[in-house]
């Protein structure tokens, strides 16, 4: 009869300790220039814990063509990624079998980027005998915050990145609808090519801040395309070439400068007034009393913007939530938590799962992208 009680009391023993093991998801990134590995947890509370998080940019690889080179950085990819996922493993403190799932970014992005990330995923996952899932690396931004925050759904999410501008009600996982998008450049693209025009070294985007802080922001009166129609879609290609042209003036630093605060400027105020828009446009959507407004991507560094944007949210009475600055550009961690979302409902994928090279969150939205869009 002890026997009996001491091995039920065993069994009962095992099974809590199974219920209460937290699960360990390993996340892998490699849709454009950053080979990135993280593992991720949850804590008591069941929030997101981060246990490691290694990044390796490319930007020496790149820097004398100006911009990514596709070969080259898959190129990359492939001599990184073992080693960057290594140490990764090894600063987490996690044994490789303690691995639930592994989690690989599957699109949108450069294919011949991704397939590198998504291939080595599958392949962990086929030796540990773990599930696979497929991420969708704009998905990974758009939860991004909830790296460091609590956040509960819906809430409004402006997704801009070197690839993406749009407008999102983020309704839960997996379910999003865009209220509006970039109907040409994205918002760091446009950062990008005016930093190039202006003799910024390649990555420049972000230092266009730092230009601006030593210029004049009333020197140039630039263009707001579709400033006043289009609900909350945006456009920069016509300030890319109005930047373009200027730049042909320019003859001395103090006008560089001139320039960079005046295209900073004008990229905050087309922000503020298109996601004063899209406020009025998600609340109608939603119709809740407490209004959440989150600004995640590469660009959503940028302090200036954070700050325009956090003015506004306490004008409109919307809660205004961030990502880390070191969460903001391409990382695994994301990739890993949406993973960890995934893994909590069952949502694996098969080993076959293909490489997506164009891979929208709202699948619904019309592409409005190219000559001849009607607003």
């Amino acid at each position: 009869c002890f026997i009996l009680h001491t091995y039920i009391e065993i069994i009962l023993l095992i099974k809590t300790n199974l219920m209460n093991k937290k699960p360990i998801i390993l996340g892998i990134e490699s849709s454009c220039d950053e080979t990135a590995a993280s593992i991720i947890t949850e804590n008591k509370q069941g929030l997101p814990t981060i246990l490691s998080s290694v990044v390796s940019s490319q930007t020496d690889v790149h820097k004398e063509f100006g911009g990514v080179v596709p070969e080259l950085a898959a190129r990359s990819h492939i001599e990184k990624i073992d080693l960057i996922t290594k140490r990764a493993i090894e600063e987490s403190g996690i044994k490789m079998e303690k691995i639930d799932a592994v989690a690989s970014t599957a699109g949108p992005g450069l294919i011949v980027c991704l397939s590198v990330g998504l291939s080595f995923g599958k392949a962990i996952a086929f030796s540990l005998k773990k599930p696979f899932i497929a991420i969708n690396h704009l998905e990974g931004h758009a939860l991004s915050p909830m790296l460091n925050s609590e956040l509960s759904y819906p809430y409004l999410l402006l997704l801009i990145s070197g690839g993406h501008t749009q407008f999102l009600s983020v309704q839960g996982l997996g379910n999003y609808k865009r209220l509006g998008t970039t109907i040409d450049d994205a918002l760091g693209e446009a950062f990008d090519k005016t930093a190039k025009m202006l003799g910024i070294e390649f990555p420049g985007g972000s230092q266009i801040e730092e230009y601006a802080k030593k210029g004049d922001p009333n020197k140039y009166e630039l263009p707001k395309p579709i400033f006043y129609k289009g609900g909350c879609n945006l456009s920069f290609a016509g300030l890319k070439t109005a930047v373009l042209r200027i730049v042909k003036q320019i003859k001395t630093d103090q006008e560089k400068y001139d320039l960079a605060a005046s295209f900073q400027k004008t990229i905050e105020e087309i922000l503020y007034k298109k996601s004063k828009v899209a406020f009025e446009e998600f609340k109608r959507l939603n119709k809740e009393k407490k209004n959440t407004f989150v600004v995640a991507g590469g660009v959503a560094a940028n302090k200036r913007i954070r700050e325009v944007l956090t003015n506004l949210c306490e004008e409109e009475n919307f809660d205004a939530i961030f990502p880390p600055i070191n969460l903001c550009g391409d990382n695994a961690a994301m990739i890993a938590m949406v993973g960890l979302k995934k893994f909590k409902v069952k949502q694996f994928n098969d080993l076959d799962y293909p490489a997506k090279p164009r891979w929208a969150l709202d699948e619904n939205a019309a592409f409005l992208k190219g000559a001849g869009v009607k607003l």
